[in-house]
């Protein structure tokens, strides 16, 4: 623990706050950390949603005071991943979505890429992780669409802005669409019924063999 003032982090969570009020979410931590070689996120929470669990990362922001170098219009990268995940009869977050994002949050450490919405995420393989996550289901989704997060928006934090970028997964021939058309086009089509964008695994079959 550190007693480091977070100012980014609470802006961050008052917003989750105003969202899910009274609602306790499920948090993790990652090693390596934040700053750490390898590392990426500080820290991922889950909150219980109607119908879904809400992940949100919290690193790609600045959380801690910025420095005088940073730019003062936005907070690190300027923003920040969520992802909404259909929930089922469990009582407890599951795991594998919190992997999922540090994975995601770790490709734009790596490869100092700044996201932005309609940009498509490729992962040639499940976008679960599974076989390899020990509690994720198989799927046939198998990359995501960056969107805003319907919920969240863009917040002003003490550190600058952060748009909140919501991963929606996809399956091939939804990437093939996306290259075709363009993701607003079918990512409206899978918001029919859908407004959230809720990530289902179980809508998309892994392929046979």
């Amino acid at each position: 623990m550190t007693d480091r003032p977070a100012p980014g982090q609470d802006a961050i969570e008052a917003a989750m706050a105003r969202l899910y009020p009274g609602r306790t979410p499920r948090r993790v931590g990652y090693r390596p950390g934040r700053g750490e070689p390898g590392g990426a996120l500080a820290g991922c929470a889950a909150y219980p949603a109607d119908g879904h669990w809400h992940y949100i990362g919290y690193g790609l922001s600045e959380l801690h005071q910025a420095g005088p170098e940073e730019d003062p219009e936005f907070s690190g990268w300027g923003f920040e991943l969520t992802l909404r995940v259909r929930r089922g009869a469990e009582s407890t977050a599951p795991g594998w979505p919190f992997d999922i994002v540090q994975h995601l949050a770790r490709h734009v450490n790596t490869r100092l890429v700044i996201l932005e919405p309609g940009h498509r995420l490729d992962l040639r393989r499940p976008a679960t992780g599974h076989p390899t996550l020990p509690d994720a289901p198989p799927t046939g989704l198998t990359g995501f669409a960056l969107t805003v997060d319907p919920g969240l928006g863009e917040l002003v934090t003490p550190n600058g802005k952060v748009l909140f970028l919501q991963a929606v997964g996809i399956t091939p021939a939804e990437q093939t669409r996306i290259r075709e058309h363009g993701a607003d086009t079918v990512l409206a089509e899978l918001a029919t019924g859908n407004p959230l964008l809720i990530t289902d695994p179980a809508r998309a079959h892994p392929p046979s063999g």
